[in-house]
């Protein structure tokens, strides 16, 4: 009879016994009469017609509806009934003695077992039938008692046999279920029907226990299997259940477990030294970890979960059982509290290698202690006793000097080490020794970790000032991070103090003969600089191009020239670089007296240094006249582009590395190219020692920063030459700088160019002479005009007039190493030039390098395209542009660099291309670079230039006035 949802309904459930199936639940809704009680109108409900009563339902009704159409016969065949027949007729087969499956059988009944146990445990407040034959939903309701009974085993052994029965009790009253219709609904877990009630248990019984006894008081073991029994099912009841017995004991142990880490050994696996390479012929065994729970005589791992253990003793003719109580919640703190240091044995055993257990046991022995938490060895590990005390370090490391004295001491236990033992050990990889009392000590993985650096490092001194072990001084930042770390003690000036923070160093008065002025982070450097030069540390400036390196090195020679008059300076750069030098050092130190020691015409002799305060001279000069220059005592060595000696292999790495010298001192705005060992060569330049040797370098830091990407020994790394390299980029000091900084970077010719270059000035030096005797001025123009210009692209490449030519161009290498310097410290840069070849000339190299680059001239038909490339992509840095082309309707914010690679006559022009970087929105400063080469048209102009501006007192607006101004004496000092 079909139920309306509109009138009052409500939803039951009922229990029916399927004919193969067994007991099974179904949904239904019943109508209300007028009074609220049952009619005989009810329909079958399920997950499909559901929603039409949802006002009667909540969620768990929906889950409840679910799980009963599940366990309905079409769902429950529908997985195994291969042949599509009747659900009816597939169980009949199924289930029929002559054609059963067991398997499906069992699997079916698997299922069920779980649908019964999931609508059981979610009844609680719901009403539950038994159904009448006539397929009444509601013919008996049975109550759902709302709490969970108790089950008691009964075990009454006697001189013949054992009786064993099970007694029920709910809410501490006796129950009694036997031998009244009583029926079991579910197994697993038992839920039994007692007089229309429906009972749960506590512990989970299992419904197959109370099964034999629904219709029977006892069971009888006879005599014969007494034993059998006892072992395999008493012990098996007494673990999980409550047990009453008469004719036997149960011993109770309830306590609270001790927590106990027992150690043992694993097969042992290759071992790697301090550094991490694997040593041949030796391994390090592991050592395993193995939680254990005491409670009284008895001990348990901790991977063996049971709550309760019960262990059968046999004396005479008498069983005791062992029953131990375990404490789950106890057990799993000590577990997830070793898991939070690192130790995750709660599930099992856990391994560390050798000297990493010992450590880690060394580190957490308050924290284990404190727990009561105890470690055994459970026995000679392959015959090895060892130590298991507490192993401590202490190092104090005070100033001296010239270095720093390092005294440590070292206990295992009241045995007392010599440092220099264990230095020893630490040094070859191995971790273990043996103690006085023959107990085996492991040094603590730690100790690795937090010294190896500091024990590498260390020197034995032995003169009348010290004996024992030091430390160089430019190693004071590896002791002020140990230090930091509560690693050592650490005896320091106060003075030295001031090197861990370069804001703290002292305000040093600029030398009187210095002139010109520095900009605060110039002058910050200086300080910087006057700092090292008292503690006799070298130097790294390295300093963003642009930024004047050059000029705060030659502050502090002025002050060396005040301070050591009679000292003599040496200057180690890139040949393209000594012009530049020289005009600078005119320029902000003229009182040097400056030797330039260069060339085919020098004078090879030493002694002739000590008339000066500073001798320039090129990388390639001192590589071939080292033995010359070792000669002499220098008071500094300052290295220019000090990344020329990155490759620690390389001739001129080990020929500046033979000169001598009081102080050194090395700049560069690349100090890492290629790798970390370009830092190695370098920081060993200006403090040998300090990075260890080469191949020490390799195993410490080189392989785990670049293999492993170790960011800790990075970190190390970083903290131990961070007091000896200044470095500021040009984002970080923009507020000191001006708006635009224009400087002149002046080229030399190679000697191939400057031979190309005297050939075509002699040339046109004739001709315009020979043309001035003739009337008329036009012809005279047109000659000078492109004699200039050919000289002036000579300047630039000779290839921009000769394609034949074969040879370099001083100009392009010094063109080039900038773009790839400012490339590489991420900055943007424009690269200007009247002369399209000459642009085509970079090109070619950068297309070989494959390094990306905007291009515009005037023949670009996509310059916005050109634009909007080198704006928002960060990976192109270069922006090659024809003067011509790029003089208007450009907005290039971007730009942090413009270089102007042939810059001439008119002024105008060059501001016009500046502009397109400096304009309104521009976020950066803007350095200027003009590229003249040294010696040719391009300087002489410059200078001619400057003169005619001071003159004129206003810009040369033309070509044609430029030219007309120019007089006899002009022209003939262009072509000299």
């Amino acid at each position: 009879m079909k139920v309306s949802a509109e009138q009052p309904f409500q939803l039951v459930y009922s229990l029916f016994s399927h004919e193969f199936l067994g007991l099974l639940f179904e949904s239904f809704v019943v109508q209300l009469d007028e009074k609220g009680r049952f009619s005989f109108a009810h329909q079958n409900i399920s997950s499909i017609n559901a929603p039409e009563f949802a006002s009667g339902l909540d969620e768990t009704d929906y889950k409840l509806i679910k799980w009963m159409d599940e366990m309905q016969q079409d769902a429950v065949v529908k997985k195994f009934n291969q042949k599509k027949l009747k659900p009816k007729e597939f169980l009949r087969k199924i289930y029929d003695p002559k054609t059963e499956n067991k398997t499906i059988q069992e699997l079916i009944e698997l299922k069920l077992e779980g649908l019964r146990s999931k609508v059981l445990e979610n009844l609680h407040g719901k009403r539950l039938f038994e159904m009448g034959n006539d397929g009444n939903p509601i013919w008996r309701e049975i109550e759902i008692m709302p709490q969970k009974a108790s089950v008691l085993f009964h075990f009454r052994r006697n001189e013949e046999n054992t009786h064993y029965f099970p007694t029920i009790k709910y809410e501490g009253e006796k129950l009694e279920w036997q031998y009244r219709n009583a029926y079991l609904v579910c197994n697993e877990p038992a839920w039994l029907v007692v007089d229309y009630r429906l009972y749960s248990f506590k512990k989970g019984v299992d419904g197959k226990k109370l099964q034999p006894f629904l219709n029977k008081k006892f069971i009888v073991i006879p005599k014969k299997v007494e034993e059998q029994y006892y072992r395999k099912f008493v012990t098996q009841l007494l673990a999980s259940f409550d047990v009453y017995a008469v004719g036997f004991d149960i011993k109770v142990e309830r306590s609270e477990p001790q927590a106990i880490l027992y150690l043992s050994d694993l097969p042992s696996t290759p071992k790697t030294d301090l550094f991490g390479n694997f040593l041949e012929d030796v391994e390090e065994e592991k050592i395993v970890f193995d939680l254990h729970f005491q409670y009284g005589p008895y001990s348990f791992r901790s991977e063996d979960r049971r709550d309760n253990n019960v262990e059968l003793e046999i004396i005479g003719d008498n069983y005791v059982f062992h029953k131990v109580i375990r404490n789950p919640e106890k057990e799993k703190y000590y577990g997830d509290f070793l898991k939070d240091l690192n130790l995750p044995v709660k599930s099992g055993k856990y391994s560390l290698f050798k000297s990493m257990a010992f450590g880690w046991i060394n580190s957490n022995r308050e924290a284990l202690e404190a727990k009561n938490i105890a470690i055994h060895q459970t026995s000679t590990i392959k015959g090895k006793k060892y130590f298991l005390g507490n192993a401590r370090i202490s190092v104090e490391v005070k100033e001296n000097i010239d270095w720093f004295d390092v005294h440590a001491i070292i206990k295992f236990g009241s045995f007392e080490v010599p440092f220099h033992k264990l230095r020893k050990l630490l040094l070859q990889g191995k971790s273990e020794f043996e103690l006085p009392n023959g107990e085996i000590a492991v040094i603590p993985n730690s100790w690795f970790v937090d010294y190896s650096e500091m024990f590498a490092f260390l020197e034995e001194q032995e003169d009348e000032k010290s004996s024992g072990l030091v430390l160089k001084k430019h190693h004071i930042a590896l002791a002020q991070e140990l230090q930091e770390g509560n690693l050592l003690q650490l005896t320091l000036s106060r003075k030295l103090e001031k090197l861990r923070d370069f804001s703290q160093i002292e305000d040093y008065d600029l030398p009187f003969t210095f002139k010109g002025e520095l900009r605060p982070y110039q002058k910050a450097g200086y300080n910087w600089l006057r700092f090292l030069n008292e503690y006799r540390f070298g130097g790294c400036l390295a300093d963003d191009m642009g930024l004047g390196k050059t000029v705060q090195a030659l502050a502090l020679l002025a002050h060396e020239k005040e301070a050591n008059p009679a000292a003599t300076s040496l200057l180690v750069m890139p040949t393209s670089l000594i012009y530049n030098w020289e005009l600078e050092a005119k320029k902000f130190t003229p009182g040097l007296k400056i030797l330039t020691y260069t060339g085919t015409q020098r004078i090879k002799d030493s002694s002739r240094f000590a008339k000066y305060d500073l001798v320039l001279t090129s990388y390639g000069i001192a590589r071939m006249d080292v033995d010359i220059l070792k000669e002499f005592y220098f008071n500094y060595i300052i290295l220019d582009e000090s990344q020329a000696i990155k490759n620690p292999g390389s001739i001129i790495s080990k020929a500046v590395c033979e000169l001598n010298c009081r102080q050194k001192l090395i700049l560069t705005g690349t100090p890492v190219e290629n790798g970390t060992m370009d830092l190695w060569s370098q920081m060993n330049f200006i403090n040998k020692g300090l990075l260890g040797t080469q191949g020490m370098f390799k195993k410490q830091f080189l392989q785990p920063i670049e293999k492993k990407n170790d960011m800790d020994k990075a970190a190390k790394l970083h903290a131990m030459i961070k007091p000896f390299i200044m470095r500021r980029l040009k984002s970080q000091v923009a507020t000191d700088l001006p708006e635009k900084v224009i400087s002149v970077k002046y080229a030399t010719m190679t000697p191939e160019q400057e031979k190309a270059y005297e050939e075509v000035k002699s040339y046109y030096r004739e001709k315009i002479i020979s043309e001035m005797t003739l009337p008329g001025l036009k012809n005279q123009q047109f000659t000078l005009l492109r004699g200039l210009t050919q000289l002036r692209q000579i300047a630039n490449h000779p290839k921009l007039v000769d394609k034949h030519y074969t040879g370099d161009s001083g100009k392009l290498e010094d063109v080039i190493h900038m773009l790839e310097a400012t490339a590489s410290e991420g900055h943007k840069v424009l690269v200007f030039s009247q002369f399209v070849r000459h642009l085509a000339i970079v090109r070619e190299y950068l297309n070989e390098e494959n390094i990306p680059y905007a291009y515009l001239d005037g023949t670009t038909k996509d310059r916005q395209a050109q634009v909007k490339a080198f704006q928002e992509n960060e990976k192109i840095k270069i922006f090659l542009i024809s003067l011509k082309a790029g003089g208007v309707g450009l907005n290039l914010t971007k730009a942090e660099y413009v270089f102007l690679l042939d810059p001439w006559w008119n002024p105008a022009v060059e501001a016009q291309a500046i502009d397109r970087a400096h304009r309104i929105g521009q976020e950066n400063k803007v350095m200027i670079y003009k590229f003249i080469t040294h010696n040719t048209v391009e300087e002489k102009i410059m200078a001619l230039q400057e003169r005619k501006m001071a003159l004129a007192g206003e810009l040369i607006s033309t070509e044609e006035s430029f030219m007309k101004s120019l007089s006899k004496d002009d022209i003939e000092a262009l072509l000299a």
